[in-house]
């Protein structure tokens, strides 16, 4: 590693694991990706929040996931990573209410609710966790997170802790608003009662229609750019987003465009896949080609949906 301050300071003992100069391209969909200085998996919620409190305020900290929506650039991250696991992924559906770990992911969350006669199956078939789900405010088949959100629990850069209910996270479309430096370990949601069987039976339709539809079997990040805001019938943009991203990437004819090993993927042009040996750089290159590309066709400036985080390698150009 290079002088970094992660690699300057002594950092505190945990219970969990902490790896030094760890490759992050395993720990994507993508499977690309630099290492990251640290990488940091605690054991619970206690090791997480002792580790922070100690932790030299100098030193980054970024979260991850499963990496279901993440391009982690070539050159890596320097600092702390730290990714949830099994002490974070616990589940409960009683009592009309679910709670869930942030390492719990979506697919398991939407299923135990329905077992339970919750209707959370917008989660199905979304690839990630409940802490993206919040961060994102993920949602599909016009459900949100947002929709059903009650709280949060974080704890905070310093290593204290606190309970955020969803008004004060400011969710809109792809987004949410969280305190300066906190990490999701857990959410609340009030969720509408369903029949168990019907519930069940959705959720598999979903399944069905999504892997009719998108690229289920290749190495993508989900769905790469945001939908653009629709038109007004007086030609201001709103914020339907009726208007899908795939639409204006086909209008600029780059369904199926490649650069190195990164193609824009045939069966859903909104999906950057890593068709073979890509880079981050290769992925991230063609985005970009593709949002100029759909710029210069219509006009339209696509958002980046996919996070992409760290350095590029040192001989990028």
């Amino acid at each position: 590693m290079g002088a970094t301050p992660a690699a300057q300071v002594t950092l505190p003992k945990v219970r969990g694991v902490l790896t030094a100069d760890r490759s992050l391209a395993d720990l994507t969909w993508m499977r690309v990706g630099g290492p990251a200085d640290w990488l940091f998996q605690p054991a619970d919620e206690d090791d997480l929040a002792d580790f922070l409190a100690a932790l030299d305020p100098s030193v980054p900290v970024f979260v991850m996931g499963v990496g279901s929506n993440l391009i982690v650039r070539d050159g890596g991250i320097r600092g702390v990573v730290v990714r949830l696991g099994r002490g974070f992924n616990a589940i409960d559906a009683s009592g009309g209410v679910v709670t869930a770990g942030a390492a719990a992911l979506d697919a398991h969350v939407a299923r135990r609710a329905a077992e339970a006669g919750l209707d959370l199956t917008f989660l199905r078939t979304i690839p990630g966790t409940i802490g993206g789900a919040v961060r994102m405010n993920a949602g599909c088949y016009g459900s949100y997170t947002a929709d059903v959100l009650r709280e949060i629990r974080v704890i905070l850069r310093d290593g204290s802790r606190a309970v955020v209910p969803a008004a004060d996270l400011d969710m809109r479309y792809r987004q949410s608003s969280l305190p300066e430096g906190a990490i999701i370990v857990g959410a609340v949601f009030d969720a509408p009662a369903g029949d168990p069987a019907e519930l069940a039976t959705r959720m598999t339709d979903q399944l069905a229609k999504r892997d009719e539809t998108q690229p289920t079997k290749d190495r993508t990040a989900g769905s790469t750019f945001r939908n653009p805001a629709g038109y007004s019938s007086t030609g201001r943009a709103d914020d339907t987003h009726e208007l899908k991203a795939w639409k204006v990437i086909d209008n600029a004819g780059m369904r199926g465009a490649t650069r190195g090993g990164a193609l824009m993927n045939p069966k859903h042009s909104n999906f950057l896949t890593n068709a073979g040996q890509a880079t981050a750089e290769d992925l991230e290159s063609l985005g970009e080609e593709v949002r100029k590309k759909v710029y210069d066709s219509s006009g339209i400036r696509l958002e980046w949906e996919i996070m992409r985080v760290g350095e590029p390698a040192p001989d990028a150009t």
